[in-house]
């Protein structure tokens, strides 16, 4: 699978660039990414007959348990947010050979305040309530970024930077092993958090992100349908692929700073490296030269300072850790709005019953 990409996205970006010049194509590409919603009349034709055949979801669908999945983030959506940002994102940058692609278009390390927002916009827009309904803004996202994966493969196999030791750029397994950090490594991170959910709510989140996989191209025997065997895959795909590089430590500071820069004040300051090593574990924290931490020096003056203890006890487990992840969260989310500002960025989308239940302030000044 590392020798194995996604023939339809890749078929309609080579008919692309072959039928415009490079500067068109790129202009056409660069259009996708700004414009939230895709006229299909307005594309050219193969990059239309993409979106045609690519926006449809699979036969195994449930949308009860999709409705159950839109629930889960709606109740725990800024924790959710602070596992992408301490374990998802981290996680991918410990795959020692996927994470040469993210170093060579260099977005990260140069764009950061973009890149995470990129990121998160596409959760919030598959997880967000009618996502990956019909016409959902979900599913045009997931369609969005799948192309957009074929397109830095073929820039990339164009530079002649590309090392054939790294196997195919974005390749299948590189590709299950990301989708699996939005989706079982979310669902650790929340438990290591304190936040309860029952099996049915955890599969439910579990197959919401496998529809997501499906829709962005990951072959099928990629996606378990159970959850027990998405936790194997997981792990099985991360001995394979783990190891520490300067590139992934490189991500791993660029996305630390980004952390401490949008979270406001100092009442936060060294939560971020404490988090990731919480979340994802020292071996994995290791590899990215994630600082060390002391949780109960870093976490007793937050919560003292929010009346949660008197003391200098505190344990990382149950409501009071649950409740700083979720400030700390929402905190994020709010600076997502502020790090995107200006007039050549596309600002941060937050549904209105999103907003509201989480809490979320500040975002109508961080718009004008």
């Amino acid at each position: 699978m590392r020798e194995q990409c996604d023939p339809p996205a890749d078929e309609a970006v080579r008919n692309l660039f072959q039928r415009e010049k490079v500067q068109a194509a790129n202009a056409l590409m660069k259009q996708l990414v700004v414009n939230e919603n895709v006229s299909l009349e307005m594309l050219a034709p193969p990059l239309r007959g993409y979106f045609e055949q690519s926006g449809q979801l699979p036969s195994w669908t449930n949308a009860n348990l999709l409705r159950q999945g839109e629930q889960v983030f709606g109740r725990y959506g800024p924790h959710i947010i602070t596992a992408l940002f301490c374990a998802s994102l981290p996680s991918c940058y410990s795959a020692a050979k996927g994470v040469q692609v993210l170093h060579l278009t260099a977005r990260m390390e140069t764009d950061p305040h973009r890149r995470i927002v990129e990121t998160g916009q596409m959760i919030v827009d598959v997880m967000a309530p009618g996502g990956l309904g019909m016409g959902g803004r979900g599913l045009r996202s997931a369609q969005k970024v799948r192309l957009m994966h074929a397109a830095v493969r073929y820039l990339i196999r164009q530079s002649g930077r590309w090392d054939p030791a790294w196997n195919q750029p974005i390749n299948q397994e590189d590709m299950a092993g990301t989708l699996l950090t939005f989706s079982t490594v979310v669902l650790r991170s929340l438990e290591r958090m304190g936040c309860m959910l029952s099996d049915t709510e955890r599969r439910a989140y579990y197959h919401t992100w496998r529809v997501v996989g499906y829709v962005m191209g990951i072959r099928e025997h990629l996606l378990p349908e159970r959850l027990e065997d998405a936790i194997r895959l997981e792990g099985l795909i991360q001995q394979r692929t783990s190891g520490a590089t300067p590139e992934g430590q490189a991500l791993t500071q660029a996305l630390l700073k980004l952390m401490e820069h949008i979270a406001p004040g100092n009442l936060f300051d060294g939560l971020p490296s404490t988090l990731m090593r919480h979340l994802m574990g020292d071996a994995t924290a290791n590899l990215l030269a994630v600082p060390p931490s002391n949780w109960t020096r870093l976490l007793v003056g937050p919560l003292r300072v929010l009346g949660w203890v008197s003391d200098g006890v505190v344990s990382l487990q149950g409501p009071q850790a649950a409740q700083l992840v979720g400030l700390f969260g929402r905190k994020l989310v709010e600076g997502l709005f502020w790090v995107n500002r200006g007039p050549a960025r596309v600002p941060f989308r937050l549904p209105t019953a999103l907003r509201e239940s989480w809490d979320v302030r500040g975002w109508e000044q961080a718009r004008l």
